[in-house]
């Protein structure tokens, strides 16, 4: 698989304190129209692929479902090296996107690899346990556009891109969200999923 590396020394300590509270996002860089971050309705990318583009997300999902089922336990995913880093992420109206594990060894090798995303993706069930729902992948923008003319893409999916100044006070960053384990009605690869909920999270 071809992988994209990055200049690691371009990924900044903030990014690192915060672990990549990153997760939130959505949309392209110039040439290509930005899209609303924020939006939980589905995009033009999601309702209207071609059938080429539909087959390059079924095998976006098969990969990512076949390199993470093994963190379904999330015992695994922390002797991977994720661990959770912002709480459950509601969406600003409705919806969220979970919890965020976190692989900060991935984030800082600024490499883009199918098989190992940056972040694991779970959501809090009822009786106390996490529910594996998705992966989330990850670059910093200036570090991706100092060294590319457009937005970082995998397997024929653009990533969304989250600007700066942002409610986390973070540089800006381009993210994609594969929802291989918890299907959304809204697209595979939006930010936010209508039917992930944080209310059996623990209130800190």
């Amino acid at each position: 698989m071809t992988t994209i590396n990055l200049k690691p020394e371009l990924v900044t300590r903030r990014l690192q304190w915060f672990g990549i509270a990153l997760v939130l996002l959505n949309s392209c860089v110039a040439p290509i129209m930005a899209q609303d971050g924020h939006s939980h309705t589905a995009t033009a990318q999601d309702n209207e692929m071609t059938p080429e583009e539909q087959a390059g997300a079924t095998t976006l999902l098969k990969v990512v479902r076949d390199a993470t089922e093994k963190y379904k336990d999330v015992a695994v995913a922390q002797a991977a090296g994720y661990a959770l880093q912002f709480g459950c992420v509601t969406g600003p109206d409705s919806g969220a996107m979970g919890l965020h594990y976190v692989n900060s060894a991935l984030v800082n090798s600024g490499v883009l690899d199918a098989t190992r995303p940056q972040i694991v993706i779970y959501e809090p069930t009822p009786t106390g346990g996490l529910r594996l729902i998705g992966a989330d992948f990850l670059v910093v923008a200036d570090a991706w556009n100092s060294t590319h003319s457009g937005p970082p893409e995998l397997m024929g999916q653009l990533f969304h891109l989250w600007e700066s100044p942002n409610r986390f006070g973070l540089p800006a960053f381009y993210t994609l969200h594969v929802w291989a384990w918890k299907k959304n009605p809204n697209g595979a690869f939006v930010n936010w999923h209508p039917n992930v909920s944080c209310q059996s999270f623990p209130a800190k």
